[in-house]
């Protein structure tokens, strides 16, 4: 029988970080199981570059609060 371990997600609720955004996927990779990236209405490419790493990508509108 084949031991299993529980499955670890990195989540990122993120908005215009295409500046940041690359080094902080770079620094997950091997880390994690998964990367999700919440994008909350980014105008300056995030969306892409967040693709482009090839994690999941979720659009949800800002709300105010990250509680939401």
């Amino acid at each position: 029988m084949t031991e299993s371990r529980p499955l670890v997600s990195a989540c990122l609720i993120v908005r215009n970080e295409s500046e940041s955004l690359p080094a902080c996927l770079a620094s997950l990779e091997g880390l994690v199981d998964e990367i999700i990236v919440v994008d909350t209405g980014s105008t300056d490419g995030t969306e892409q570059i967040a693709r482009e790493f090839g994690v999941r990508v979720v659009g949800e509108a800002w709300q105010d609060d990250f509680s939401h």
